[in-house]
């Protein structure tokens, strides 16, 4: 296959895969920092370099969930809470391998629309460099992001967009 064919066979082939369809095997390292080096890849106007991640693996990941499930929790309503939602925040989160927040930072250089582009933009590098390292991901932005702002050091020039899930697939 040619560079075109494989390309179009990556792309043809992306989707997005849930942490119920994970596996219990480690994301190599390597295979993790080639997924965000593809991400720092993304075309984005006066290299304003707008992405930032963070990646939690393990314990802090397991805070994460708690943390989200937490959020969760104190900001529904007892008449609209859903004891199912609260434990597929945490399922989801502790059956991934690896969750990255995906963060724009709004350098005032270009309009902020473009910047949320960029981003998006390395997260597409994001998927592909997954599929093509066959590891299931996909992109969440639930809204109790917005309070993750401490535990993520969002300062006030950033907005999380989300959150991406990570984790291999037999």
């Amino acid at each position: 296959m040619n560079k075109a064919e494989v390309l179009k066979n990556i792309i043809e082939q992306r989707r997005s895969i849930f942490p119920k369809d994970y596996s219990e095997t480690e994301i190599s390292q390597e295979i993790i920092d080639e997924i965000l080096h593809s991400a720092t890849l993304a075309p984005n106007h006066k290299r304003t370099k707008p992405w930032r991640f963070k990646i939690f693996k393990g314990e802090e990941k397991a805070k994460l969930a708690v943390e989200m499930q937490e959020i969760y929790k104190a900001t529904q309503a007892p008449q609209v809470f859903l004891e199912k939602k609260y434990n597929d925040i945490g399922f989801k989160i502790n059956k991934a391998d690896a969750v990255i927040s995906i963060i724009v930072n709004f350098s005032g250089m270009v309009p902020e629309w473009e910047e949320i582009a960029a981003v998006s933009m390395a997260v597409q590098n994001m998927y592909l460099t997954c599929n093509a390292n066959e590891v299931g991901c996909y992109w969440s932005s639930p809204k109790i992001v917005d309070h993750l702002k401490d535990s993520l050091t969002i300062e006030e020039n950033q907005k999380c967009l989300g959150l991406f899930y990570m984790g291999n697939v037999d």
